[in-house]
């Protein structure tokens, strides 16, 4: 099966009232994990890659491991996706290199000029036929190279969505709604604003698709490992997941980022094969737990965004 975009994915989990997972990678173990995990809930899947990663791994190594393991999982409908394009130059790179969605995150600009760059990126990706997601309004968190504080953080504008979807004719809009990246996300209790959620629905067309970023849910079971075995994340807190199962069912949010707890699962479980063997040396005995819990969690995500068996 080929890589494919996203316009039908979107459309079947907004009729279906669930979202898509989109998960980020950065090795070869965390995408067989993902793999592996998304196959076994017969569930599409977004795999994402951010500029960071991009960096990282290189582009050439990271298309050629998605179009691996889509030769190992023949039934997994496959979106590669970029994450956080903070340019035209990055996404304009990632569209020429096969990616079938890309993201274009000017959300740092002015609105005017947020709106020129993204219609910039709507129009070339549009010629390739490539799908396009936007971003409006700041989640605040850090997470590769997007560093928002607190105080700097906006939520969207419900009539601001509006006229930025009209404008730039993006495909799927990214909204600040109250998540934010990284583990470290709320000083009080968490509250995701569904009530301008539903504002901004109401005002765009109904069969449009919306997206949240800053999604991981910070698991306690995830914290404890990384903290049980060198580590040290005191209160770190994610979005709780019957918030985000509730935003899935009940609103146009068909794509939902999870990041920052593959992270977890990973650093967790490596310190734990450290921590019980400090002469281990092998890399197949501490990577691999480690990718055992990258699937772990891919499973619990996609039974909490409602997509298991929408193959």
């Amino acid at each position: 099966m080929p890589l494919v975009g996203t316009t039908e994915m979107f459309e079947k989990a907004r009729k279906g009232k669930y979202a898509v997972g989109a998960f980020n990678v950065n090795n070869m173990e965390i995408l067989q994990g993902i793999f592996e995990g998304v196959d076994e809930m017969k569930a599409p899947l977004i795999i994402q890659v951010s500029a960071g990663a991009r960096k990282y791994a290189k582009h050439e190594f990271l298309v050629h491991m998605v179009q691996a393991a889509m030769e190992i999982y023949t039934d997994v409908p496959v979106a590669l996706h970029l994450d956080h394009g903070d340019d035209f130059d990055i996404c304009k790179k990632c569209i020429d290199g096969g990616f079938t969605s890309v993201m274009i995150d000017a959300s740092k600009h002015p609105f005017e000029e947020n709106v020129r760059i993204t219609k910039e990126v709507v129009d070339y990706a549009h010629s390739k036929g490539v799908v396009v997601e936007a971003e409006l309004g700041k989640l605040a968190g850090v997470e590769d190279a997007v560093n928002v504080a607190a105080r700097d953080a906006t939520y969207t504008d419900p009539e601001e969505a509006k006229e930025f979807i009209e404008k730039t004719g993006c495909d799927s809009l990214a909204i600040a709604i109250g998540t934010s990246h990284g583990a470290y996300k709320f000083k009080g209790e968490p509250n995701l604003d569904f009530e301008r959620m539903q504002k901004i629905q109401d005002l765009c067309k109904p069969d449009y698709n919306f997206v949240l970023h800053g999604s991981s849910s910070v698991p306690e079971d995830l914290v404890k490992i990384c903290n049980d075995y060198g580590g040290a994340l005191p209160g770190a807190r994610g979005v709780p997941e019957e918030m985000l199962s509730e935003a899935s069912m009940k609103y146009n949010i068909v794509k939902v980022n999870i990041d920052t707890d593959l992270r977890l699962a990973v650093t967790g479980n490596i310190r734990k094969v450290f921590h019980e063997k400090p002469e281990e040396f092998d890399p197949r005995k501490y990577l691999g737990p480690a990718r055992a819990a990258v699937k772990e969690v891919v499973m619990r995500k996609v039974k909490m965004l409602h997509c298991e068996g929408k193959r």
